[in-house]
């Protein structure tokens, strides 16, 4: 490894340390900390968490990708990956800037991941919920209906695109809770030790844990809906909305972070209940790995690259498409092949470039017949 590529990887770990250690202290102030201070105290807690939410970690992303950017481009092909990178530069500078000083709503990004992974704009739509009570002195009427509409158009943008283009959509350009880390800091995770594969058991145990937490958010996701509705429902919004916030803390941002350190960062994209939404309608979608474009030599490299220990060597073996559930389409493993067998894509993209290949043939045939 020459001396460049160790400097950079040493900077990536390091800026991933700063995230995770100013999330961790930012989130313990504000959400333990804040609603027992003073309120001049808890106003300034609460301003710098909405600028370390958009504007650091908008910095971080862009930072931390050109960073992973350099070091992909001096190893390996990169064609899918620099493509996720360039979308996630994108997301984050529309969701976490551009939206925010337009609207004044710097916790739009609330509302970037579609139902059932939050049931925040169902929180948004009851008057008696604590996220509501919060918000409201400050967006008034109009910022929530904003929040909302927002939220329902990244809701289609991901379904309709989930269906046109798979997972790869939202896993891997759009995610800005998992999904921007596990690509902007790829070269630099697992922070101590070395990645490690997911053992036959292990997939077990977590396709048991993606069951549970998908079931769990389904559940949430019917409360809100049988309150908002009026059907009698045990329990009161405050109570429901502070043990899901608890859930987000504990089970799914404070495992992703472990995951980064020890893991790799792909760990909570195993039983996120989004993806196993996305995955479902990634079925429909036709969504697969083509294997056999040329022929693979069983070099391995598809499997060492893929971060959802998806065994894609038998498969290309076999000359099989690969259609895993746990595919978050990151196309690690297409990048990595160097027989170049491998491609990425869905009903609607291999329609696409049927019709790409048609008309280039036909435009051929034109200008031979000129000539």
């Amino acid at each position: 490894m020459n001396t460049d590529r160790v400097i950079e990887r040493r900077a990536l770990k390091s800026i991933l340390w700063v995230y995770i250690v100013l999330c961790f202290v930012i989130a313990g102030l504000n959400y333990g900390y804040a609603p027992h201070a003073t309120p001049k105290v808890a106003a300034f807690i609460t301003w710098f968490w909405h600028f370390y939410e958009n504007w650091i970690k908008t910095f971080f992303i862009l930072t931390a990708g050109i960073l992973t950017l350099r070091i992909i481009g001096k190893t390996k092909r990169s064609t899918l990956r620099r493509r996720n990178l360039i979308g996630f530069f994108l997301t984050a500078m529309v969701v976490h800037i551009l939206l925010p000083l337009i609207t004044g709503i710097q916790e739009l990004y609330f509302f970037t991941m579609p139902l059932p992974w939050t049931t925040t704009p169902f929180q948004l739509m009851s008057e008696s919920s604590g996220f509501y009570l919060s918000r409201f002195p400050l967006w008034g009427l109009a910022g929530i209906s904003a929040a909302l509409l927002f939220y329902i158009i990244v809701s289609i943008i991901v379904f309709v695109g989930t269906l046109l283009f798979g997972r790869r959509l939202q896993c891997s350009t759009l995610c800005l809770f998992n999904g921007f880390a596990a690509e902007v800091f790829d070269p630099a995770m697992p922070l101590i030790g070395k990645a490690r594969k997911c053992s036959p058991q292990m997939l077990t145990v977590l396709a048991v844990v993606r069951r549970v937490f998908f079931g769990v958010a389904i559940l949430f996701s019917l409360w809100w809906n049988a309150y908002l509705t009026g059907v009698p429902t045990p329990g009161n919004p405050q109570r429901i909305g502070n043990v899901e916030t608890y859930l987000y803390l504990i089970g799914e941002l404070m495992m992703a972070m472990l995951f980064w350190m020890v893991f790799i960062g792909r760990g909570y994209c195993y039983y996120c209940p989004l993806g196993t939404l996305l995955a479902l309608i990634g079925k429909v979608a036709g969504q697969q790995i083509v294997t056999d474009n040329t022929k693979c030599v069983e070099c391995g490299s598809c499997n060492a690259a893929c971060p959802m220990t998806i065994d894609l060597k038998t498969a290309a073996i076999k000359r099989e498409s690969s259609r895993n559930s746990r595919c978050v389409g990151c196309g690690h493993c297409v990048d990595a092949c160097p027989t170049k067998t491998l491609t990425y894509t869905t009903t609607f993209l291999t329609w696409a470039q049927t019709r790409k290949n048609k008309s280039k043939a036909v435009r051929k045939q034109t200008e031979q017949g000129t000539k």
